[in-house]
């Protein structure tokens, strides 16, 4: 007996070993194979969890644009058709959720023709308000146990809650989260975040093995833009162009209207605002701008360009001669230099000749003998030709480089243009070019070129790169960076700076600058009037550029309009009107408080200038033109 255990146990033993080594030669030679045998015998389940892109707000938190949740309907016909008790109850309860969305013929097409489709998509994007009604009908197994194959797809629809407001500042996103212009488009890859997944299969005794990998949401941009300044901007801009589109002339009120609202002390844009603008929900809608039979006629590439010259942000993207608001840089430079002093007097005969043609003052007649600050409140373009040769060329271009002429600001938006062929340098600037370019022809800049160096004479000659936003937090809130000011360097110096202001205090409160004057508000300035290529058309750029107040400014504001639609173009009164306008409801926001005397200083205007019930648009702008008429080059080449 022992011995037959013996030998039945060394047989057992010889089996098992052989089973051992019969499955170790298989796992080594044929494993991949069996593992997809295995593999094709389970049923794998896989869904994307998307991301919430990250939220744009402004400098309060007031939300300018976010990501909400949307849902699209699928249908597993798979598992609707698995068994024929499903089919109905599902139709029926599709078609009563969905009334508007769903068609029984195509349902039941669905249920007879595409039995093994798993995923086809009913409805798409709706909101969770408009699902839930299905949602709670399917979760009640007990009432309705065979509503079977109908799940939800959780997607982002970017939404712009103020539609319009800062839309070239914004800017747009495109299908799959990219942005399409704006801050959308420069900060893309912050606003964005990481998909999740959720992963597993179901084995044969329907065990459902699962993993999640959660979605990390995109980070949110806070910026320096404050709404309700942008909404004063915008409205005022509209207010502008809305009573000029009645005029007489066919068009808008303008080609283009543009205004920057700047913190001079660090770089910060409170506002950027331009016309026209868009709906941010709607970026492709030209209505708004051309009849719907000019649409039609249009082509794929001029609906494009159409589209694309809506689209873009005039202050930073747009070129143009920016007029006599170079002239406080001009005699900024003389002053840091020592080659212009307060005691000079200048003798305005009228225009300086070159090569046997005379480049005009805006005064033929001439203004006679005017000193440093008189020639910038009559803006005496003779005067600063002067002054200009006095300069030279060598420190003429080493300042406009200083102030950032020709050089990109680095704002943190897309689009910004390079001017660096624009302007001259010492290889090819010629005295003709330095007379010109001293009163702010022949030379191009941009709007934010220029107001970020305007608010370095304001400011005490400290350049700073200008930015838009303040600080970038995560999805819960917590800061992940900090955009501090950062200085980019000193373009004059303080005595300069205090010299420079002095000037302009005297050209808004008693030279060409007069109609900017907000009633009690200390403050300077500057015009602009800048004649349009070809020269003699008859088209213009007109500006302003100011500060408040006098003493530490908190505030520069830059506006331009392009092309006003009036038949003589030339007067500053435009853009001095609506600099006017919207500090007379900004400055009281931003608690900068009266600081001079109020006399009633252009109490009695109004957008246009004047009483618009009962003067036209054409007399509201000629109102301005005695105060104005020392910016308007009489003579067709003084900016060639």
């Amino acid at each position: 007996m022992r011995g037959k255990l013996a030998f039945l146990f060394t047989g057992m033993l010889v089996l098992v070993c052989g089973l051992i080594g019969r499955l170790m030669y298989i796992n080594y030679t044929s494993s991949d194979k069996y593992k997809k045998i295995v593999l094709s015998q389970q049923s794998y389940d896989s869904s994307i969890i998307p991301f919430q892109r990250g939220d744009i707000v402004d400098t309060k938190g007031t939300v300018l644009a976010t990501s909400v949740a949307v849902y699209n309907v699928i249908l597993d016909c798979s598992i609707m058709t698995s068994d024929t008790k499903y089919v109905e109850p599902t139709i029926d309860a599709l078609m009563e959720c969905f009334p508007d969305i769903m068609n029984r013929d195509q349902l039941e097409d669905y249920a007879a023709n595409s039995k093994d489709s798993k995923y086809i998509v009913l409805a798409k994007k709706l909101p969770y308000d408009q699902i839930q009604p299905f949602i709670e009908k399917q979760d009640d197994t007990d009432n309705n146990p065979n509503i079977k194959g109908v799940w939800f797809e959780k997607e982002y629809q970017r939404e712009y809650p103020y539609h319009t407001l800062a839309s070239s500042l914004i800017g747009f996103t495109a299908s799959g989260n990219v942005g399409n212009s704006g801050l959308e488009n420069y900060y893309n890859d912050t606003l964005n975040g990481i998909n999740g997944r959720e992963y597993g299969y179901l084995n044969s005794d329907n065990d459902f093995e699962k993993t999640v990998i959660d979605a990390k949401d995109g980070n949110t941009l806070v910026t320096t833009i404050d709404a309700n300044i942008q909404s004063i901007v915008e409205e005022k801009i509209k207010e502008y162009n809305d009573m000029y589109t009645d005029n007489s002339r066919e068009g808008a009120g303008s080609t283009n209207t543009g205004v920057l609202v700047m913190n001079p002390n660090n770089g910060e844009i409170l506002a950027m605002a331009n016309y026209p603008n868009f709906d941010l929900d709607n970026p492709r809608d030209l209505t708004p701008y051309y009849s719907q039979e000019q649409i039609d006629a249009m082509s794929d590439d001029e609906n494009m360009d159409a589209l694309n010259k809506l689209w873009q942000n005039y202050c930073i993207t747009s070129t143009f001669e920016p007029g006599s608001v170079q002239k406080p840089f001009t005699i900024a430079t003389g002053l840091d230099t020592g080659t212009v002093t307060d005691d000079m007097t200048f003798d305005c005969d009228g225009g300086e000749m070159f090569d046997g043609r005379i480049i005009g003052c805006v005064k033929r007649s001439g203004h006679g003998l005017e000193t440093v600050r008189q020639a910038l409140m009559n803006s005496c373009n003779d005067a600063l030709m002067q002054m200009s040769y006095k300069i030279g060329i060598d420190n003429f271009v080493k300042y406009q480089s200083a102030y950032g002429f020709g050089l990109k600001t680095n704002i943190d938006l897309p689009g910004e243009a390079n001017t660096s062929t624009l302007v001259y340098t010492l290889d090819n600037m010629k005295p003709v070019d330095l007379a010109t370019n001293s009163f702010g022809q022949n030379y191009n800049t941009t709007m934010i070129q220029l107001g970020s160096a305007f608010c370095s004479l304001v400011n005490g000659g400290t350049y700073y790169q200008p930015h838009v936003v303040r600080k970038i937090t995560d999805a819960d809130g917590n800061t992940i960076s900090t955009i501090d000011p950062t200085v980019v360097k000193e373009t004059i110096s303080s005595s300069t700076s205090d010299q420079i202001k002095d000037y302009m205090y005297s050209v808004v409160s008693e030279g060409t600058g007069k109609m900017a004057k907000l009633d009690g508000y200390s403050m300077g300035g500057k015009t602009g009037t800048a004649e349009k290529l070809p020269r003699g058309n008859g088209n213009y750029v007109v500006s302003f550029i100011g500060y408040v107040p006098q003493e530490n400014p908190q505030l520069v504001i830059y506006v331009v309009v392009d092309e006003p639609n009036v038949d003589d173009q030339s007067h500053g009164a435009f853009a001095m009107n609506i600099s006017r306008e919207i500090l007379k409801e900004v400055l009281p926001y931003l608690n900068i408080y009266p600081d001079e005397e109020q006399n009633g200083t252009n109490a009695e205007y109004g957008i246009l200038g004047t009483d618009v019930t009962k003067k036209s648009a054409e007399a509201a702008a000629a109102a301005g033109q005695e105060a104005q008429n020392a910016d308007v080059p009489q003579d067709e080449n003084a900016g060639q």
